[in-house]
C-alpha cells in the first residue's frame, strides 16, 4: 500500500472509523492501482477536499477529481464522489444500472456490509481520472463491454 506523502490525508484516514477506514484504505489504493494502469493519468496528487481525502491528475491534468469519504449521518455507509459538474455519475448509472447505489449526481454510495464491485468501480475510477482528456479528444481510457 502506498504510504502517505501528507500528514493531514494520514489524520483524516485515522479520524474514521475502523471498519470504514478499512474500506477507504481499499479505495485508495484502487484509485491509485487504476491511475497507474490507465494510460495518460500520471502521478496523483493525493490532497484533502472538504475535509476528505481527494485524488487529483495534478500532473497530467487529464481527469476530473476523485473524493472518497463517510459520514457520521450514514455511519454504515462510504462513498466515492465525483465532480457533479460533470455527466459522470449518470454515464455510471446508465452503464452499471443495479450494480451501484448513486447519491444524485455526485456519488457512488457503498454499504459497509457489502463488496464493492472492483471492476465496475476501477472503470469509473478510469473515466474520471481521463475526464478531460476524453473530454478535449485526447487519448481514450479502457473501455468495457456494458
Amino acid at each position: 500500500m502506498k504510504g502517505f506523502q501528507d500528514p493531514a490525508v494520514a489524520r483524516a484516514f485515522e479520524a474514521y472509523p475502523s471498519g470504514i477506514r478499512s474500506k477507504l484504505l481499499a479505495l485508495r489504493e484502487l484509485i491509485f492501482s487504476t491511475a497507474r494502469s490507465t494510460q495518460g493519468v500520471g502521478e496523483l496528487e493525493e490532497t484533502l477536499k472538504w475535509g476528505e481525502p481527494a485524488y487529483v491528475t495534478a500532473q497530467t491534468r487529464s481527469g476530473s477529481t476523485v473524493r472518497i469519504g463517510w459520514k457520521k449521518a450514514t455511519p454504515h455507509q462510504y462513498a466515492v464522489y465525483f465532480n457533479c459538474q460533470t455527466q459522470l455519475v449518470d454515464t455510471f448509472r446508465t452503464l452499471f444500472p443495479g450494480e451501484f447505489e448513486f447519491a444524485g449526481n455526485r456519488a457512488i454510495v457503498f454499504a459497509e456490509s457489502e463488496p464493492v464491485p472492483t471492476e465496475s468501480l476501477s472503470f469509473c475510477l478510469a473515466a474520471a481520472l481521463t475526464y478531460h482528456r476524453r473530454k478535449a479528444g485526447g487519448a481514450t481510457h479502457r473501455t468495457r463491454a456494458p
